[in-house]
């Protein structure tokens, strides 16, 4: 086993028991496990089961990832893009509370939750698989059919945790295997489609390095079973993304409806449209919508439609 180490700086006032709260989803900690003060979480790398560890400290995240064999990969790099992501650290919620700060409707909601952030999956492959999975069914039983997912595709690191598979994995899988384990055809369909399109090389999940997500977002599209939605948890949650317009959220619009006082839940256009003024910081602002749906301190942004 190889050990590496790093100490993230933490920002003034991080939330640091809603990134505890996001990898708590599954009661059964089959691939992440928390406490009061840290959290653990398997992820496989190039093939190689690592399990990232980390420690919150008032002011800092002390990680440390346990990598399986003898190291020879080197993986340091998308190693610490997987803590930012966990952690929370891709998108600084200031430049959206500076621009919502005399808004009448938004600012109210950013001083009930200041330091609000967007919790990520580890990679894009992860949040796209999570969000098909999830899509059109209640939260129990899409967390239970990810479980399955993972004990059938995933890998068990040497400590026992078990490690969110990668595209080549998923790709191995028969469609039966899904579906006699309650995927519906269509949901198994999507995720080995996915899944052997990334692993043949035909799709792939890096973004350009200008950042540009136009590319990527047309590319999903175009697989059968993905659609706007899904694009958009994956730009959000996969990637990160700071302008995601999620006017086709359920929550989201129920959260304007509240917002606004109507009687009617605004529709997506409408709702697309009112977003826009927020651009280039919609997520965030999304964020503080879902939030609103909750009281402070219990806000954990929803992991799918």
């Amino acid at each position: 086993m190889t050990l590496l180490h790093w100490t993230l700086p933490l920002p003034a006032g991080y939330r640091r028991d809603d990134v505890i709260a996001f990898h708590s989803r599954d009661a059964e900690a089959v691939a992440e496990q928390v406490t009061p003060t840290g959290l653990r979480k398997g992820i496989l790398l190039a093939g190689v089961p690592v399990v990232l560890d980390v420690a919150f400290t008032q002011d800092a995240a002390i990680c440390q990832a346990d990598i399986d064999g003898d190291g020879d990969t080197d993986l340091q790099t998308p190693l610490h893009g997987a803590l930012l992501n966990i952690l929370g650290l891709r998108i600084d919620p200031q430049p959206f509370a500076q621009l919502a700060a005399a808004d009448p409707l938004l600012a109210p909601l950013v001083r009930l939750n200041p330091g609000l952030r967007i919790v990520q999956s580890a990679s894009p492959f992860e949040a796209l698989t999570w969000a098909i999975i999830g899509q059109q069914i209640n939260l129990s039983f899409a967390i239970a059919l990810r479980r399955t997912f993972i004990l059938q595709a995933g890998r068990r690191h040497g400590s026992g945790l078990w490690c969110y598979p990668e595209a080549r994995d998923v790709a191995r899988l028969a469609i039966d295997d899904l579906t006699s384990r309650k995927f519906s055809r269509a949901k198994a369909e999507t995720v080995l489609r996915l899944a052997r399109l990334v692993d043949e090389g035909e799709l792939s999940l890096e973004l350009p390095p200008s950042g540009d997500v136009a590319a990527i977002s047309q590319a999903l599209l175009a697989v059968k079973g993905i659609g706007p939605w899904t694009v958009n948890y994956a730009l959000l949650r996969g990637y990160g993304y700071a302008d995601c317009s999620l006017h086709g959220d359920v929550a989201i619009r129920a959260a304007l409806q509240k917002l606004l006082g109507e009687e009617v839940k605004p529709d997506m256009a409408r709702t697309e449209h009112w977003l826009r003024q927020y651009a280039p910081h919609r997520s965030m602002a999304a964020a503080h919508l879902w939030a609103s749906l909750h009281a402070p301190g219990k806000n954990i942004l929803p992991d799918r439609e």
